[in-house]
């Protein structure tokens, strides 16, 4: 069946979208890895005795984490920046990141439903809970793996949005011009 004229997308604008939807994907991949990165290098740091690099570190994580050394993963000795659901949430959304285009196009715009990302959150919810009200006892294990479906979750709504707003902003930019 035939669409009218203006149903239609020109080629050349579809690869235009698809080079700036990879461009997205790959600045938003880069920042989230340096980001887990700067989650375990003063770990690293001060295991070599560089604790004057690692303390700004921690202390700018620290205004997003509570950073309890008991729930906090170590690395010879010394806590990561972040608690361990934290960093299951910043791996989550590398991991999410590095393994969507697998499976969805990297230039659709359109969002999944919502419920998928409420959903994400259930699992973390009910590790809390059963802690709280003395239940179990959640353990590193539960806590980066509750931590880690919300990240990957999180990754799938991410890179839509991203992609839609700089597509919004460049048409906006080459209206104008």
């Amino acid at each position: 069946m035939t669409e009218p004229a203006e149903n239609y997308t020109p080629v050349d604008l579809q690869l235009r979208h698809r080079v700036q939807a990879i461009r997205v994907w790959a600045i938003t991949t880069t920042i989230v890895f340096i980001w887990a990165l700067m989650i375990v290098v003063p770990a690293i740091l001060a295991a070599n005795g560089h604790q004057g690099f690692a303390s700004p570190l921690y202390a700018f994580f620290s205004a997003i984490c509570h950073q309890i050394d008991d729930r906090t993963f170590h690395f010879d000795g010394h806590p990561f920046a972040v608690c361990s659901r934290c960093f299951g949430v910043y791996f989550g959304l590398l991991v999410g990141l590095l393994i969507y285009p697998l499976w969805r196009k990297i230039d659709d715009i359109e969002p999944l439903p919502r419920k998928w990302l409420i959903l994400s959150i259930v699992p973390m919810g009910i590790d809390w809970s059963l802690t709280i009200f003395d239940i179990w006892e959640n353990t590193f294990t539960t806590r980066f793996i509750t931590g880690l479906i919300l990240g990957v979750a999180c990754a799938t709504y991410i890179i839509p949005a991203l992609v839609e707003i700089f597509r919004n902003f460049t048409f906006l930019r080459r209206s104008k011009g």
